[in-house]
């Protein structure tokens, strides 16, 4: 009786959900924010830690294409959302996170109970129960294994961008204002995929 009563507690546990939310690209000059959602169970938030998954900037680029698959493989649900530049100059930063990140949300087969999401920022237009928890994408598996997926898939956009906006190094710099990429902008101009916005801060249009 005892051993069944065991079993039906870790059956529950089991099934008891984290969901992370992240974003990545947020200070990047060129390209889209993408946000992603992931919904892990305790088990597999157990699993996906042995594998070594962790905050996205503290893996190599190899490490985290060999995770993503297992992260896939493992959630009970993920999505992922972006906002393109042209959101970005038109509405700012933080609006434009924000819908990337309900886009993200809109992806998942059921509503999340609790949301905990990584940095400062509430999401706003969010009604559920949300946590902000800083730095949780080195404290909560779910979260990290957002910011790999979301990093992942941001990455693999920025490199095949870099056929159609080859000289400014994109699948180098990935988008971010790298001193390189700020002086090829001050030499050739900006592309319809820089956030203007971003740039005039820079006094560079």
């Amino acid at each position: 009786m005892q051993e069944k009563k065991e079993g039906d507690l870790q059956q529950v546990l089991n099934k008891v959900s984290e969901v992370g939310l992240d974003e990545v690209g947020k200070g990047a000059v060129f390209g889209p924010v993408f946000s992603a959602v992931v919904v892990l169970t305790k088990k597999n938030k157990l699993n996906l830690k042995k594998f070594g998954v962790n905050d996205s900037k503290k893996l190599t680029p190899k490490q985290r294409k060999v995770l993503l698959p297992k992260i896939l493989l493992l959630c009970s649900d993920y999505g992922i959302g972006q906002s393109s530049a042209r959101e970005i100059d038109k509405f700012g930063i933080r609006i434009a996170t924000e819908l990337s990140m309900i886009r993200a949300l809109k992806k998942l087969k059921e509503k999340p109970s609790e949301l905990i999401i990584d940095g400062t920022l509430p999401l706003r237009p969010w009604k559920g129960i949300q946590k902000n928890i800083v730095s949780g994408d080195s404290k909560f598996i779910a979260i990290a294994a957002a910011s790999i997926i979301a990093k992942v898939s941001r990455d693999n956009l920025m490199e095949r961008l870099e056929k159609k906006y080859s000289g400014y190094f994109i699948f180098k710099n990935k988008g971010y204002g790298t001193k390189e990429h700020l002086s090829i902008i001050k030499d050739n101009g900006i592309t319809k995929l820089h956030r203007k916005s971003f740039l005039k801060k820079s006094n560079l249009i």
